[in-house]
């Protein structure tokens, strides 16, 4: 199974591949993404008979987005695919669905993706 994932806005787009069977899910994480990812993946997984053993590739959109979002994200799903030992891969644009596809079924693994912010993070200054 694949898992695609889209963590750059406070609207998460998760979608699992299984064979011929692509099934798409959206989730309003706005500030639980830290807290709550790997259960909203666990679930997902679930409704299908699965676990995080099942996935044989991660595709994830790397940005431009959410500083935190993608931060979160692409940490998690870095950690996910090393622990499971699966190939991860990541790309821009609005065509990185099919192009996280074609990466993993051409068998290629970044074995870490790094975020793309699109810009300077906005971060805000220390009070003291």
């Amino acid at each position: 199974m694949i898992l695609l994932f889209d963590s750059s806005d406070m609207r998460v787009h998760t979608t699992l591949i299984d064979g011929e069977v692509t099934q798409a899910y959206e989730w309003e994480a706005g500030r639980t993404l830290a807290r709550d990812m790997l259960a909203y993946l666990r679930d997902r997984l679930a409704e299908h008979g699965q676990g995080f053993d099942a996935l044989s590739g991660i595709g994830v959109y790397q940005g431009p987005g959410s500083y935190t979002g993608l931060r979160i994200g692409l940490s998690v799903l870095n950690t996910l695919a090393e622990s499971v030992g699966v190939p991860i891969v990541g790309a821009t644009g609005d065509t990185w669905q099919q192009q996280c596809l074609r990466r993993l079924l051409n068998h290629e693994n970044d074995s870490i993706v790094m975020p793309f912010y699109g810009g300077e993070a906005h971060v805000t200054a220390p009070r003291k």
